[in-house]
């Protein structure tokens, strides 16, 4: 197996997202985001005759992955169509579902991808290589106005405008096309002891552009939710605040707006029930192991 391979294969809180689930034998489950098979793997181990797993994953590579096992189903779909999946299998509830929402070593590794500021390469992107917009249509093509709100929503940065502002006149002597060409447009605006971590939030914005990945991620939530038998249960790996701030939400208003409904007695009606109370994170020693899980936050819910 090359390093390659391992590192697409560490998968992050493993054991307390797994048990988390409380998987039963004969249980259908879903992992929605494949990836490397990690967690399908350790799902897969705890099912028995009559149990039932489906992998989805959008990128043609996780398809490598696929574990010999036939209780294993692989879904080649973005999901958040997985209302639309489950129906198409047959499936009208599940045990639970899995999501670990962050992009894989693999995906940063790979220099053709262009995912990372580590490598030049094209200002790609895109995590289903099939799909139509990349990140160097993002910047080439939207306005000022639009590209300083990515940098400020998906990036928290505070000088969204002026890399926007910087990014429009730069194209106009010639479209971005490589992360090289990108990142000498916008390293000028950052220090050089914050470098990494402020270009870390630049790529983090345009990747949740590219990929509509608040967009979807609201629609697999509320999908799960449906989908879910009572006393199912929903874990899910956050890496970021945005997407843990919207978890966090559903999972106990039952909404991304973290809007509580009152029933007639004045009581939060919500369709999930927070398992942990507490947010799940790694410990030293698979921090130490695994840099990725350093930011990585555990929540798990259960269908009321």
């Amino acid at each position: 197996m090359t390093n390659e391979e391992q590192t697409y294969h560490i998968p992050v809180l493993l054991k307390p997202s797994v048990d988390g689930m409380n998987i039963c034998p004969d249980g259908t489950y879903v992992d929605v985001t494949f990836g490397g098979g990690g967690h399908s793997r350790e799902i897969l181990s705890r099912l028995g005759d009559g149990g039932r797993l489906l992998g989805f994953d959008q990128d043609e590579d996780a398809e490598r992955n696929i574990p010999a096992d036939p209780h294993f189903t692989f879904v080649r779909s973005n999901f958040r169509y997985l209302h639309n999946f489950l129906r198409y299998y047959g499936v009208e509830q599940v045990d639970g579902i899995l999501a670990d929402l962050g992009v894989s070593s693999h995906h940063f590794d790979d220099s053709g991808r262009g995912f990372s500021f580590r490598f030049d390469g094209a200002l790609d992107m895109r995590m289903n290589k099939r799909a139509g917009l990349t990140a160097a249509d993002v910047v080439n093509t939207y306005s000022e106005e639009r590209l300083a709100d990515i940098f400020y929503l998906y990036g928290e940065l505070k000088n969204s405008r002026k890399l926007a502002a910087a990014l429009v006149k730069a194209r106009t002597a010639g479209a971005v096309a490589t992360i090289s060409e990108f990142l000498e447009v916008v390293k000028p605006f950052f220090g050089r002891e914050r470098e990494k971590k402020e270009l870390a939030k630049v790529f983090q914005a345009l990747r949740i552009e590219v990929n509509q990945e608040m967009e979807a991620l609201k629609e697999m939530l509320y999908a799960a939710i449906g989908a879910l038998k009572p006393g199912g249960r929903l874990a899910v790996i956050t890496y970021h605040s945005l997407e843990d701030r919207m978890v966090k939400n559903v999972m106990k208003t039952g909404n991304v707006e973290g809007k509580a409904e009152k029933d007639f007695y004045g009581r939060t009606d919500a369709p999930l029930r927070p398992v942990n109370n507490k947010v799940i994170v790694p410990d030293e020693d698979e921090m130490s192991r695994n840099p990725r899980s350093r930011s990585a936050k555990l929540r798990i819910a259960e269908k009321i």
